[in-house]
């Protein structure tokens, strides 16, 4: 272990992506933390130790050398001075890890690179040609479980041996000249890649061949991969064997429906049928509703603008409170608890990956499975959920699909009894038509929308069961921010719709869509109120239907065209608050107009007319 010597101890740094077990191979090599502090002038901590002639520097964990973050800055500035890299690598990860190696490589840095959590990479069917990936890289590759002890020794061995390996042959038309001006090859290479702060010190202008470079550098890790990789049974357990299940099409599908199943039961029946109807029903509607209304009248009488913008039906002390506390609080306290688990389980990117080329058809990727499954329980909860997308263009797509085309549980709970009136074929025609208009205007923003969807680039963790602690925890805090920020948006929409009701505006907006709903729609004039009802809340609107006497015709039509309406003011308020004024406004206006424009075309088509 750490010792004196007359010569110049060898420095040896330690390198690899965030939690790939470089702190344990460090305590291996070192058997004690010699010294901890910060890099001069960050808040960076490093960890230093010693082993014989080496002074071993264990940097932060980064994805590449570059400085795009303090973190990388440090990592950075730290491998350019060593004399020896230790890359630590994830077995299991392999794909996402080499892009550093093969850049360290290029770097020209005497390496050896570390298989860290082999025994992992085994348990999970993960096999590694370990002999053909040092042939590939050119420096020593070694298989550690470096938690276990295992391969430590080994490790210790070779790194004598450590050399520089086989780095991009195409950096070989602008390296050269930059490296006899430069001297280092590492720091040539940043230049190239266009790093500011290397150029500078190098009193260079900063190269533009970032992009190129980084593609070349990914297309050689998935050929390396490729050619040493591959999934084996020998020592994979019964988490490995259900991985593979849940990632293959004729059994993860299945299992991916029942999930769906499962999530509906939970969400839809338990919470949204449940819970909310107790929350809403037996506890807002009938103690604080009554309540407050006899609060108000010993200030304004019933009747008055300000009795009805306080403690109306759109009152802002009646009818928030009671869909903040009685509606939204319940369904989003369940959906990050189930949102949790599937996390903690290591399910959830795993769904992704199933449903990731399907929804490329939408300009979305497999993250997107999540929000759009959520939106059927409520789509409330999936617009809030379209924050795992990793575009602005991907949330403003899955924001309006969910908005126009996905029913919640609640309207669609309401719009089953309807249907159950009707010859069974137009509950196929419902069924069909909603996913042909999916399709369609998924594929229509796909095209129109501007910007570049995201790639699916996600690390498939080991599968494992969700610790409770953990999932209430991160559910409680998601929660209590949601419900925070979510507060004004629900006071002004309620305030808003109140001044409409108090002007005469709601009921003018009744009357003028009259006409179009008997002409163009062949519906009974009163489902003019039944869409303004619907904005309120989605079920409201579908139940309105109730009461009138439909044709099975006029009851496709109707449920067609109060599904594609505009989302209810819970959504509304939630799709303001995360897009924007813009985007709200857009979304309102092209859903009423799709959706009357659709539904009339359906109503059209099967010869509806209204008497």
């Amino acid at each position: 272990m750490s010792g004196s010597t007359d010569a110049r101890p060898v420095s040896l740094v330690l390198a690899g992506n965030p939690n790939v077990g470089k702190s344990a191979v460090f305590n291996a090599l070192t058997g004690t933390y010699v010294d901890v502090s910060n890099f001069p002038g960050t808040t960076v901590e490093l960890v230093r130790g010693r082993m014989g002639v080496y002074e071993i520097v264990d940097t932060p964990g980064v994805y590449g050398v570059s400085s795009f973050n303090e973190e990388e800055r440090v990592a950075r500035d730290i491998i350019l001075t060593g004399d020896i890299v230790v890359n630590v690598v994830d077995a299991v990860h392999l794909e996402r890890d080499l892009f550093l190696t093969l850049q360290l490589l290029d770097m020209g840095k005497r390496m050896v690179v570390v298989l860290n959590m082999s025994d992992e990479a085994r348990r999970q069917g993960v096999a590694i040609d370990q002999a053909r990936l040092e042939e590939l890289l050119g420096v020593p590759v070694i298989a550690t479980a470096a938690v276990k002890g295992t391969g430590v020794e080994e490790l210790k061995s070779v790194l004598p041996a450590a050399r520089a390996g086989h780095g991009d042959p195409a950096l070989q038309e602008g390296l050269p000249d930059l490296q006899r001006r430069i001297s280092l090859r590492s720091e040539a290479l940043l230049v190239l890649e266009g790093d500011e702060e290397v150029s500078a010190r190098c009193g260079l202008e900063p190269g533009t061949q970032r992009d190129s470079i980084y593609r070349e550098r990914r297309r050689r890790v998935d050929v390396i991969c490729a050619e040493v990789v591959r999934e084996t049974r020998e020592g994979a357990g019964f988490a490995a064997r259900l991985s593979r299940w849940m990632l293959h099409p004729l059994t993860g599908i299945p299992m991916l429906l029942g999930l769906l199943y499962a999530m509906w039961v939970v969400l839809g029946q338990w919470i949204a049928g449940g819970l909310v109807g107790l929350l809403e029903e037996d506890v807002m509607l009938a103690h604080w509703v009554p309540f407050i209304e006899g609060a108000v009248a010993t200030v304004s009488a019933p009747g008055t603008w300000l009795h009805t913008l306080l403690a109306g039906e759109f009152g802002v002390l009646t009818m928030t409170p009671t869909y903040l506390l009685g509606v939204i609080l319940p369904l989003v306290g369940g959906f990050y608890m189930l949102l949790a688990v599937l996390e903690d389980s290591g399910y959830l990117p795993r769904i992704a990956a199933l449903a990731d080329r399907t929804l490329n058809a939408v300009g979305l990727n497999g993250r997107a499975v999540i929000p759009l499954i959520l939106g059927l329980g409520c789509v409330t909860m999936g617009t809030l959920t379209t924050r795992i997308l990793g575009s602005k263009r991907e949330r403003f797509i899955a924001t309006a699909l969910m908005a126009i085309a996905v029913p919640c549980s609640a309207q669609i709970a309401v719009i089953a009894g309807l249907m159950a009136r009707a010859d069974a074929i137009y509950a196929v025609l419902y069924i069909s038509l909603l996913v042909f208009v999916f399709g369609a205007v998924g594929a229509v923003l796909n095209r129109m929308v501007p910007g570049q969807s995201t790639d699916l680039l996600i690390d498939l963790p080991s599968l494992r069961l969700p610790r409770i602690d953990n999932v209430v925890r991160k559910s409680a805090v998601k929660v209590w921010h949601f419900m925070r920020e979510v507060t004004l948006f629900f006071t002004a929409g309620s305030l808003v719709i109140g001044l409409l009701q108090v002007t005469g505006a709601l009921e003018r907006i009744v009357a003028v869509a009259r006409p179009l709903t008997t002409g163009w729609l062949g519906l009974p004039a009163e489902a003019a109120t039944a869409f303004v009802m619907g904005f309120v809340r989605r079920d409201f609107g579908a139940a309105g239907f109730f009461t009138m006497d439909l044709t099975d015709p006029q009851l496709l039509v109707g449920m067609v065209t109060i599904t594609l309406f505009v989302p209810c003011i819970a959504s509304a308020m939630v799709i303001l608050k995360e897009r924007g004024w813009a985007y709200f406004a857009g979304l309102f206006a092209g859903s009423v107009a799709f959706a009357l424009f659709f539904g009339g075309i359906v109503s059209k088509a099967l010869g509806v007319v209204m008497a």
